[in-house]
Parts: C-alpha cells; structure tokens; sequence
C-alpha cells in the first residue's frame, strides 16, 4: 500500500492541505500543517502563469518567484520533507512548464528521489498524457487528475484512463478561491464520479471553512484546502506556523469527524 492509499483508507476522509513551495518559511509552514492533522500535502510549484488560481494564490506565486524560487528548490523543500515526515503523502502540483522543460524522464526522477508520491499538472489534458504521464507511472508515482463540473459522461473515461492516487474534483468553473460551490452540485457531482471510478474522491476549490468542510466531507473521500491555508502564510509572514497550525487543526477536526452520508 502507498503513502497515498493508506492517507485514504482510513476510516475518517482526508484532509488535504496546500501551501505553495517558496513563500514564507516553507519547512516551518509544511511541519505546522502535519502538526495540525493534515493527511496528505500538496505543494505548489510556483509559475509565472498560474491560469487556474486566484488572487492569493497568484500573489503568493509572486512571494515566492519574488524570492528566486526555482524548480531545484522545491525538488529540495520535498526531499527534506520527505526526511522529516517518513509517512505523509506529498503531491507536486503545478504547471507543465516547470516539469517538462528538461524532460519528463529528469523530472520523474528527481521526484522520485526526493520521495514525492503524486504529481498534479493543471495544464497538460489527458489527450496529451504521453508528456509526463507514462514517465510517472512508470517510476510509480501517482498522477492524479482533476475533474470539473463541466468534465461530461462523455469525457470522464478520458479523464480516469492512467489517473491514480485520487481524483481531485474541482467543485467551481473558475479559478481557486474566489467562489463556494453549493453542497447539492457538489454530493450530485461526487455520486456520479464515484459510480465511474474506484479512485477516492476529493474536493476542493473554494473550501475555506471547518463548517464547509465538514459538509464536504460527509460525502466525498477528501477535503482540499488551499487559498484560505496560502492567505495565512501572506499575512502572517514569520508567524504564519501558529496560525496554519490553528486553521488545520479546526479543519483536521471537522473532516475527519464528520459523519459520512
């Protein structure tokens, strides 16, 4: 069993916590989200383009590029993530420059090596899986794909084919952050995801709260929270630790607490 599978084989739904690689204390802010309950990490890669985030997210990209962030440096935040946390599931996300510029193969194993589990390209569809996807697989890494409330009956089969680790349904047509999808879209859209796939199941995109989450939860295997985790590390610079650790706590709490309909 991998560090992905066992985070969604527990008896509660996973909390998933993002942060992005780069902007403030990144060792300190990943060790507060563990320290708060989160079950799997996702780290952001920034970019210069993030054409799926919103404004905190966009501005900590900034922070973080800002700061001379390069990919070398988050492939380092990883491995000694990796070191420090043995047993919590770490997941690459980000933009296909960034990961393919040298070569699918280079990246795959630089992932491997710094022991990171999952890998989340927005920007590379499935009809163009042969960029990073057979390079991933086969080293074992999970490449984990987002569905949307527009992916259709028709296109869901294309977006499940070489997708493993989980399915990451984006709850909102836009952009992270900005909009709250409404829990009945939401338990409609999980239902008709979990009849097409074994895959676990998370949400995210626009959870902010412990009460939105816990509703979340009830019916989908796991939780993303991003923006609302990334405006903490904007705010509150060097003191951000505290602060994410609190917000994770209350999320933690709330996910894995909720019962499940």
């Amino acid at each position: 069993m991998t560090r992905l599978s066992s985070a969604f084989s527990k008896s509660h739904p996973a909390l998933v916590c993002f942060i992005t690689a780069g902007d403030g204390d990144t060792a300190s802010n990943l060790d507060a989200l563990v320290e708060g309950g989160a079950d799997v990490i996702e780290l952001g890669m920034p970019f210069t383009d993030p054409m799926a985030d919103g404004p905190a997210i966009q501005a900590a990209n900034l922070r973080s590029l800002g700061k001379g962030t390069r990919t070398a440096d988050v492939l380092l935040i990883a491995n000694e993530f990796r070191e420090r946390h043995p047993d919590v599931p770490l997941v690459l996300m980000g933009y296909a420059n960034p990961m393919v510029r040298r070569g699918a193969e280079w990246f795959t194993a630089e992932c491997k090596g710094c022991g990171v589990d999952g890998v989340i390209c927005v920007d590379i569809p499935p009809e163009e899986d042969d960029a990073l996807g057979p390079a991933l697989r086969d080293a074992g890494i999970d490449l984990i794909r987002l569905a949307t409330p527009t992916t259709d009956a028709a296109r869901l089969p294309q977006v499940l084919e070489g997708s493993s680790g989980f399915l990451y349904y984006v709850s909102v047509a836009g952009i992270t952050g900005k909009q709250q999808a409404a829990q009945a879209s939401i338990e409609e859209a999980v239902s008709r995801l979990k009849s097409a796939t074994d895959l676990p199941v998370a949400v995210g995109f626009g959870v902010r709260s412990p009460e939105q989450a816990a509703e979340i939860a009830k019916v989908a295997d796991g939780v993303v929270v991003g923006s609302a985790l990334v405006e903490l590390v904007g705010e509150h610079g060097a003191n951000a630790p505290e602060k994410l650790r609190e917000l994770t706590s209350a999320l933690a709490k709330a996910v894995h607490s909720a019962a499940r309909d």
